[in-house]
């Protein structure tokens, strides 16, 4: 079914080039990793290296998560009564 030859490509969902301006035209070679726009034949690689880290937020830090508030009973009260 795949031969040697045939490299494995897909489109990219609602991805715009960075040149051209044309939606859903990019492409990933998932064996080499790059993209490439059919429209206007743009090429880009993912840069080699570390990956960023992830942006610390209230969410995602430990001593955040770790805080346990104390729960408090709520009180409803009716308007119309007297």
């Amino acid at each position: 079914m795949n031969r040697p030859d045939h490299t494995r490509r897909r489109f990219i969902a609602g991805a715009v080039c960075p040149r051209c301006g044309e939606m859903d035209k990019l492409v990933v070679n998932l064996d080499t990793d790059t993209r490439e726009c059919v429209a206007c034949g743009f090429t880009d690689e993912r840069p080699e290296g570390p990956t960023p880290g992830e942006v610390p937020t209230r969410v995602n830090r430990a001593a955040a998560r770790r805080v346990e508030t104390d729960a408090q009973p709520v009180r409803l009260l009716d308007p119309n009564e007297d």
